[in-house]
């Protein structure tokens, strides 16, 4: 059974800083198309980023693209978020999530499985 587990989140300054980090155990991490989405308060979930299962290929969301940088380690099993020039509209509860098939376009929609996520707090 995969398993994601996701840590990094925490409370930043406007302007700041954070790495998130998802931790996969279970399954073979290095075929997942995998990404990233968050779930602010009172909104629905909304898709951040994704990449492919060997890292070649990213695609980010408009709102974060150029602010955040979406990696992995396969050797590693893990997959990051560099979130800079964080804002306020940045908070949200931020879920990693993979695709077992590969499938990058599939993970950006509906993803086979999900962490638990991660609060993230951006304060002006």
């Amino acid at each position: 059974q995969v398993q994601l587990v996701e840590s990094g989140g925490g409370l930043v300054q406007a302007g700041g800083s954070l790495r998130l980090s998802c931790a996969a155990s279970g399954g073979t991490f290095s075929t997942y198309a995998m990404g990233w989405f968050r779930q602010a308060p009172g909104k629905e979930r909304e898709f951040v980023a994704s990449i492919s299962a060997g890292g070649g290929y990213t695609y980010y969301a408009a709102s974060v693209k150029g602010r955040f940088t979406i990696s992995r380690d396969n050797t590693e099993s893990t997959m990051y978020l560099q979130m800079n020039s964080l804002k306020p509209e940045d908070t949200a509860v931020y879920y990693c999530a993979g695709d077992r098939n590969g499938r990058v376009s599939v993970v950006r929609t509906s993803p086979n499985y999900w962490g638990q996520g991660t609060q993230v707090t951006v304060s002006s």
